[in-house]
């Protein structure tokens, strides 16, 4: 195998049992980026939005329904915020929650926290013709521990097709540094 290519860019190449290889200078890039956003300012605080108690019809039967999920019951999740093309939630830690790092948010919850805010962001476009086909792909990068009395997940639309919609999410503590930096892609198919 060749693999001078990808040794020139700074990329080596994953051998399995070796680990993986890399140079710091292009960890610490990647991370920069992931912290940086989709447009290369990062959210470093929670944005100062309109509740979602702006006395919409569509918007309260929403809020409604949010809160009635029985898993965002079970986690203690609540929309904090919704706005075209963005929402935000909160998580209050619980003993359900726990069990990350320190007393931190476990990463399935972050990760379920991700796949949460997409839906509630993308819930706020309208997209006639297209019937919700689910989940097509959701990653996510963990970056610190999520720790405090609140943790927050703001998600974006940043590109809306035919057949698929992105959106990236950042997750937040109280003090507005990142936790973790996820990505999804949500699927449709046609009416």
């Amino acid at each position: 195998m060749e693999f001078s290519a990808s040794r020139r860019r700074g990329i080596w190449p994953y051998f399995p049992g070796e680990g993986i290889k890399g140079s710091p200078r292009l960890a610490r890039r990647t991370l920069r980026r992931l912290r940086e956003g989709p447009s290369g300012h990062g959210t470093t605080q929670p944005r100062n939005l309109v509740s979602t108690e702006s006395g919409d019809a569509i918007s309260e039967a929403f809020a409604e329904h949010f809160e009635k999920h029985p898993l965002h019951q079970a986690l203690g999740v609540r929309l904090e915020a919704r706005q075209e093309d963005f929402a935000r939630i909160s998580i209050a830690p619980s003993e359900v929650t726990q069990g990350g790092i320190g007393g931190s948010l476990h990463g399935g919850v972050l990760a379920a926290l991700v796949d949460i805010v997409m839906l509630a962001a993308l819930s706020t476009v309208q997209s006639e013709g297209k019937h919700p086909a689910g989940t097509a792909d959701l990653n996510i990068t963990y970056l610190r521990p999520a720790l405090g009395k609140l943790i927050y997940a703001e998600g974006t639309v940043v590109k809306r097709g035919q057949q698929l919609a992105m959106i990236e999410v950042s997750i937040l503590d109280e003090q507005g540094r990142l936790c973790a930096k996820g990505r999804t892609l949500y699927a449709f198919r046609k009416a």
